[in-house]
């Protein structure tokens, strides 16, 4: 059973069955779906580096060059917002899982001894 639970838990850098189990998959589901999202921030500055393109090397539509212009340019912006959005959120996912992690690790409690007779005597006058 041990190799079982050791099998299961090699991915995650917990020791088995931790208290916050719960709170740590939620990050890493927040984690995918931070990459999901830049992802689809990548796909759509594609799609409009292609439109632009696309636009700039019509020769009947004189006129609409300037779409073009306007599509490379909000592919740029769309790209910028994408990256910046990814970084912020994976400092601040970092920042939990320093939390999570450290308070999941427990540290040795050293018990401090009292000394037997820790009553102090009032001399009399």
């Amino acid at each position: 059973m041990k190799n079982e639970a050791k099998k299961l838990f090699r991915f995650l850098r917990t020791k088995p069955v931790p208290t916050n189990t719960n709170e740590i998959l939620a990050l890493e589901r927040t984690k995918l779906a931070n990459e999901r999202t830049l992802l689809s921030y990548i796909r759509s500055s594609l799609y409009l580096l292609l439109g632009g393109i696309g636009i700039l090397q019509l020769k009947d539509f004189e006129s609409i060059k300037w779409l073009g212009y306007v599509a490379l340019g909000v592919c740029v912006i769309f790209l910028a917002v994408g990256i910046i959005r990814y970084m912020l959120l994976m400092r601040r996912l970092y920042k939990w899982n320093r939390i999570l992690f450290v308070d999941t690790i427990p540290e040795p409690v050293e018990k401090k001894q009292q000394p037997k007779d820790s009553r102090v005597e009032v001399e009399a006058k």
